[in-house]
């Protein structure tokens, strides 16, 4: 971006005002692939049974309508973005949450809180002194 903050010529502007290279630098890819697998209904509700304990992908296709095929796909997304592991007995695949699954989410989740509750406070500071 140049001095002003606009793109410099040849460079792409994001949805979110950012230029393809500044995104890049400040997402955590860890988080971005965490959220955006949670981000799908079917998948943040597979990742909440599995937090009561591990299930059979069978298991996890009964209550829903959805094939095993189709969970076993929404299973691989869990599984590339780290929250999820699969061991293959047999017939069965048997899915698990990881011990540290959110980790990285709630270390980012905390870190934005507090970053928030500092501006909104200098924010606040700011507002009574005028």
């Amino acid at each position: 971006m140049g001095a002003q903050g606009a793109a410099e010529p040849g460079e792409v502007v994001t949805a979110s005002g950012l230029t393809q290279a500044r995104r890049q630098a400040t997402v955590n890819p860890v988080v971005h692939r965490q959220f955006a697998a949670l981000g799908d209904p079917t998948r943040l509700a597979i990742v909440e049974r599995l937090a009561r304990g591990p299930m059979s992908a069978g298991d996890l296709a009964a209550p829903t309508t959805l094939s095993l095929p189709a969970v076993l796909k929404h299973v691989r997304v869990l599984e590339d973005a780290g929250l999820v592991t699969t061991v293959k007995r047999g017939r069965v695949r048997e899915c698990r949450l990881r011990d540290d699954a959110l980790v990285a989410v709630a270390t980012w989740t905390a870190q934005q809180q507090a970053l928030w509750s500092t501006r909104l406070d200098a924010l606040g500071t700011l507002l009574e002194d005028t």
